[in-house]
Order: C-alpha cells, then sequence, then structure tokens
C-alpha cells in the first residue's frame, strides 16, 4: 500500500505515537508489514525491511517484554527507553518526509519526537496508578496489553491511516488533559530509576 502526503502525515503520527509506547515492536512491526507487501515504505526507510534490523528489534522486544514486568528494574529500563523512542520516532518521521524540503523534514521529525514523548508519558502515568496495586498481575496484564496495542496500532495505521490517527488524536487530548499527572509521573519515573542506579529501594515497581 502506497500512501499520499495526507496519509503519510497520519501514518507518521500513529507510528511515532506507538514507538513512545514501545519503539521495538514498532520498528519491528514496520519491516514485517513491508517485507510482507502490507505497505510500502519510502526509498528512505528500506533499511526498516532488512532482516538484521527485524531481527534486531525483534530481540529486544523480547528483552523489554521481560525488563518491563520485573519490579524495580522496569522503572531504570522505561528511564533510558526515553532516550531510544523519542529519538527513533524522530528519526522515522524526518526519513519518511524524505522528499519534503529539509525544513519540513525537521518539523515532521519534531513532531514525531514530541507524539512519542506524549506518549511515553502517558504510558509512564497510567503504570504509576497501576503500580501501587499490591499484586503485580495487574501491572504484567497491563503491559501486555501495551505491547499489543503497539502492533495493533502500526498494523491499523498501514491499512486506516486517518482512523489511526483519530485514535491517537484522542489519547494525546487525554495524556494533555493530564499533563500535570504526566509530568509528576515522568519525575517519579526518573527518581526511581536513579535509586536503583544506587542501590537504594525503589518506592514502586513501574
Amino acid at each position: 500500500m502506497r500512501f499520499d502526503a495526507h496519509e503519510l502525515a497520519a501514518l507518521l503520527v500513529a507510528v511515532s505515537f506507538a514507538a513512545g509506547l514501545n519503539v521495538y515492536a514498532t520498528i519491528a512491526s514496520l519491516g514485517l508489514l513491508a517485507r510482507f507487501g502490507v505497505l510500502t515504505l519510502p526509498e528512505s526507510l528500506h533499511l526498516l525491511t532488512s532482516w538484521v534490523v527485524i531481527g534486531i528489534s525483534l530481540a529486544l522486544f523480547v528483552i523489554e517484554f521481560f525488563a518491563d514486568k520485573i519490579p524495580a528494574f522496569d522503572l531504570l529500563w522505561n528511564s533510558l527507553q526515553t532516550f531510544v523512542r523519542v529519538p527513533v520516532a524522530a528519526l522515522v518521521a524526518y526519513h519518511a518526509t524524505s522528499a519534503l524540503p529539509v525544513p519540513k523534514q525537521l518539523m515532521a521529525a519534531l513532531a514525531g519526537g514530541l507524539i512519542a514523548l506524549a506518549a511515553h508519558g502517558g504510558k509512564t502515568a497510567v503504570r504509576a496508578a497501576v503500580t501501587p496495586s499490591p499484586e503485580p498481575f495487574s501491572n504484567m496484564a497491563l503491559s501486555v496489553a501495551e505491547d499489543g496495542f503497539v502492533v495493533f496500532l502500526t498494523w491499523f495505521a498501514t491499512q486506516h491511516p486517518y482512523g489511526a490517527a483519530g485514535i491517537v488524536v484522542i489519547l494525546l487530548v487525554v495524556i494533555v488533559l493530564l499533563i500535570r499527572w504526566v509530568v509528576r509521573s515522568l519525575r517519579k519515573l526518573f527518581a526511581g530509576a536513579e535509586r536503583v542506579l544506587l542501590g537504594q529501594p525503589a518506592s514502586s515497581g513501574g
């Protein structure tokens, strides 16, 4: 499936949001979908169809799948992923718009990075609400649901880019309305990760 300029923009909105939740699942999904002819990636993104890139992404996705469910360690993991999810989303948006003038490419990259950051912050905020639960299963179930949603959203965006973008816009509005909660959760995430690095007990898993 090929996309016109507006469909590509809608696709990138959805993909950037998905990357903010789980960048490895997003990249692997894009690569596999392109490999099997479900979508046609711009030539500047053909690297994503490499079996090496797909394999590395799948391996890192498996690591994240388990790391995201280990109390305390997940704080460190998710804080570090801030510096992976956001830049990768920006790079994908930048290269996907290679046919545009550089200033517009940079604007696309900035938008992609900001959407990914918002998704990452929203994910952290939801985890902050669920983590205090004394049993671990709710947090694990939420993590599995997030992974499934990322794969679904990436695929759905390739079939119905406007519909996928609409879903993301609704989620972004919710995140913006809860911006104070999101910022507070991100601060707790990095504070918790710092305690893990210093060998101090984390106040809560997330």
